[in-house]
């Protein structure tokens, strides 16, 4: 897989990118972690995925240069690497029609149903990530 962030030719690097964020899940994912970072256990209790999809959807992204990771402790969190990719989704859904609140309901909040300490204020945790 490429890195989306250094194009060899501008058509191919454009299709690749569609390509990349073209699957609905990573659509989602982009949405959720473009108003902050978030874990796979959250993901996959906001998303309602299987955290091994998750995992893959996740490893996509990241290897094209679109999502990054890092550890705080047993947790890992994705954020987006390049925030103008929200920028692009964005743009798309004005172009069908979606309205900002529609797009708002994938925004990251806090959810009982996941462990990790941003959801979890007594410090439960959740599981390690991949």
């Amino acid at each position: 897989m490429t890195n989306i962030t250094k194009p060899d030719k501008i058509d191919e690097g454009i299709s690749e990118l569609f390509r990349v964020i073209g699957q609905p899940v990573r659509v989602r994912i982009l949405l959720v972690i473009g108003s902050g970072e978030a874990c796979v256990c959250h993901l996959e209790a906001y998303l309602g995925e299987r955290q091994a999809a998750i995992s893959q959807h996740l490893m996509v992204l990241r290897d094209s240069g679109i999502v990054q990771k890092h550890r705080d402790g047993r947790n890992i969190y994705y954020r987006l690497a390049r925030p103008e990719i929200l920028e692009l989704v964005h743009e798309a859904a004005s172009i069908l029609g979606i309205t900002s609140e529609e797009l708002n309901d994938f925004i990251f909040k806090p959810t009982s149903l996941c462990g990790c300490p941003k959801c979890n204020l007594d410090g439960a945790g959740c599981k390690p990530s991949p």
